[in-house]
């Protein structure tokens, strides 16, 4: 049975279709990549799955039992977590403040949300910036910061947009060497990047969209070779690369 199933989601806003009867399954413990240009629907589809958004058609599936039309805190609860492509700290409570909230959804013993929250930060690399109020964090500590307050509710499938977003190149590959940790801890991922050497690397199973709808799927190397996908998005210049 797959971890997720995404099961004809269709969502519009007004005359604009984000989605449009996009299906896919995401089995426990793999990394499923989402690539497409600005537009495709990727975020929107994240809002879908966690509840945020509720679809105008289809259903998200954990385990073979329906999460659509549950909260984004019952979503979390029954172990999706994801981050945000905009950045959403707490900007007044220190990083270790801020990863308790997303350990409260599991626990609501402080002595125990502490414990989870300094595990997750030392987990992402943030050990010693526990006292830091989020607003001095930089970037791709903020990145961290979020990522740590996903993995404090325990996720079972960890959903992550623009992980190297908006970072310095010099903070790319510490970023990737996390997410190929958490991969390899058992976790399952699927990540929304517009790096393409990095998606392309690091996933098993490549998602393509475009104008909201699904236009490939399938192993990286597949996709990437794919004519829909090299005309909507990669371009000549990175098949030929």
């Amino acid at each position: 049975m797959s971890l997720l199933e995404v099961r004809g989601i269709t969502k519009r806003f007004g005359g604009l279709t984000a989605n449009r009867d996009i299906s896919f399954q995401v089995a426990p413990g793999e990394l499923v990549g989402i690539i497409g240009p600005n537009g495709a629907g990727k975020s929107t589809l994240f809002d879908v799955i966690t509840g945020f958004l509720a679809p105008d058609a289809g259903t998200v599936l954990l385990d073979g039992s329906p999460i659509t039309g549950l909260r984004p805190d019952q979503v979390s609860r029954r172990g999706v977590a994801r981050t945000f492509q905009k950045l959403r700290p707490f900007a007044h409570m220190t990083a270790l403040e801020n990863v308790m909230v997303g350990a409260f959804q599991k626990t609501a013993d402080p002595a125990e949300a502490r414990d989870r929250a300094l595990g997750a930060l030392l987990s992402v690399g943030l050990a010693g910036k526990e006292e830091a109020h989020a607003r001095v964090l930089s970037t791709g500590q903020r990145k961290r910061l979020e990522l740590a307050r996903a993995l404090a509710t325990r996720p079972r499938l960890l959903l992550l947009d623009e992980v190297t977003g908006g970072v310095d190149q010099g903070s790319i590959p510490g970023l990737v060497d996390l997410v190929r940790r958490l991969h390899g801890e058992g976790a399952a991922l699927v990540v929304i990047e517009h790096n393409m050497r990095v998606i392309m690397d690091i996933s098993q199973r490549i998602v393509a969209l475009h104008l909201g709808e699904v236009i490939a799927s399938g192993p990286p190397r597949d996709v990437a070779r794919d004519t829909r996908v090299i005309e909507a998005y990669l371009g000549q210049a990175y098949h030929h690369a």
